[in-house]
């Protein structure tokens, strides 16, 4: 395997992401600006119910926005388990990576508790 991402095969690349293996590309897919914007967002949300609850406002109100901040976080998730399906899952298949399925299955089964 080569040490650059340019001279990997696609079958280097698999093997790579696959395994764990430390390659130059990471983690960045198409999606991750609007990851990082939809966790900005939750954040500002939960920053907001903090300071609801520090206030005293309404209960109602601060599980309404509690409500709104588990939305963003589901929302946030589903995009992050889209790149991973498209990207990452295809690679470890690509190489063979059956165990890749099975993490994929402990991470979907903590993100739905």
């Amino acid at each position: 395997m080569s040490d650059t991402h340019d001279h990997m095969t696609e079958q280097d690349h698999a093997y790579c992401h696959a395994h764990g293996i430390p390659h130059s590309h990471g983690h960045v897919h198409e999606n991750q600006k609007a990851v990082v914007n939809r966790l900005a967002r939750a954040i500002g949300h939960l920053e907001k119910v903090k300071r609801m609850v520090e206030n005293g406002e309404d209960c109602s109100e601060v599980l309404i926005q509690l409500a709104a901040v588990r939305s963003a976080l589901n929302s946030t998730g589903k995009v992050i388990l889209q790149d991973h399906l498209r990207h990452c899952m295809v690679d470890a298949v690509a190489a063979g990576d059956m165990s890749a399925v099975d993490e994929l299955c402990q991470a979907v089964e903590k993100l739905m508790k």
